[in-house]
């Protein structure tokens, strides 16, 4: 008996010291560890789109401090990089008409957007995203009386979005 369980435990010896190659993400660190500090100017707006911009470079030093080590800074000159870009177009169609009034029941919106992370001391380019595309629906009611502007709250779900999937990219390198 004793020798049928020293058997099995010596078989089982090296499955359990062997690793799956299972790793966690977030944890890459394709940063170079000099970098500490990134600032994050306000985003540039070539679009006819109210505030986006501001909405969405809020969202992206939000997602930074909650997700990562790096340290957001107002002045790029005390930065270790830079975090650059604009919103440079703004779409919106509609995709869904009501059958009885004719009238437009759902909006795609389709953001494109430049952004690109660089190394201050270095110039070196960290991250790039020259042609950005997000795209968001939402519906708008028919009712007259019930109508309710839902653009304003697909933006802010565009840009928490963009935001998570910036910082998700940077992190892994994608």
């Amino acid at each position: 008996m004793r020798a049928v369980f020293f058997t099995a435990a010596l078989c089982a010896l090296p499955l359990t010291l062997s690793s799956c190659g299972y790793h966690v993400s977030g944890h890459a660190g394709v940063l170079p560890k000099t970098i500490k500090t990134i600032a994050i100017p306000p985003l540039t707006n070539l679009t006819a789109r109210y505030k986006l911009n501001e909405l969405l470079t809020a969202d992206l030093a939000r997602e930074f401090i909650s997700r990562t080590r790096y340290q957001i800074v107002a002045d790029s000159n005390e930065a270790d990089a830079i975090l650059t870009g604009g919103v440079i177009n703004f779409m919106s169609y509609p995709t869904v008409f009501d059958p009885v009034s004719g009238r437009a029941s759902g909006v795609q919106v389709i953001v494109y957007l430049q952004l690109n992370l660089v190394n201050r001391r270095t110039g070196e380019v960290l991250f790039s995203r020259p042609n950005m595309d997000v795209r968001e629906r939402y519906e708008i009611s028919v009712d007259p009386k019930a109508y309710f502007d839902e653009s304003g709250p697909a933006m802010v779900r565009l840009s928490r979005d963009v935001a998570r999937s910036v910082v998700s990219a940077i992190l892994e390198n994608f």
